[in-house]
């Protein structure tokens, strides 16, 4: 969560529809910290310490949505150590992962700032495939 958007009301997005268009670079301790964290045995990490988390579940993250043609469109720019807890835990089962976000109102020329031309693509794109999701199974870590 980021000062623009600490007031903003938290909004649970299926895994699925957030897209993520810039490689991360991730600490894998830190990202098996939080897969532990959502299966609701908290676990320390390097920037964590156990008293400061809640089992279950994680920080919002930031998250840019557009809407544009009567659609919603999700992009993510932070978060990535987050989204790849998450990840692991959909490919755990075959349910909805529902990732708590705060969203932030976008458009696509907002978006152009963190991606120059290629925004455009993300929305011609319908069959965009995310870096970080490698599988298409969905697990709703809510239930």
């Amino acid at each position: 969560m980021s000062m623009q958007s600490s007031l903003l009301k938290e909004e649970y997005v299926p895994l699925h529809e957030i897209r993520r268009p810039i490689p991360p670079v991730l600490d894998f301790q830190k990202i098996d910290a939080m897969v532990s964290t959502l299966n609701g045995v908290p676990m320390a990490s390097a920037t964590c310490g156990v008293a400061d988390i809640t089992p279950g579940e994680l920080p919002p993250i930031d998250v840019f949505k557009v809407r544009e043609a009567g659609k919603n469109y999700y992009f993510a720019f932070g978060g990535c150590h987050r989204f790849q807890a998450y990840d692991r835990i959909n490919q755990q089962g075959d349910k909805v992962v529902m990732v708590k976000c705060k969203i932030l109102p976008a458009t696509r020329k907002t978006l152009r700032v963190y991606l120059g031309s290629s925004v455009d693509q993300m929305f011609e794109d319908q069959s965009y495939d995310k870096t970080e999701v490698t599988s298409l199974k969905k697990l709703s870590i809510n239930e």
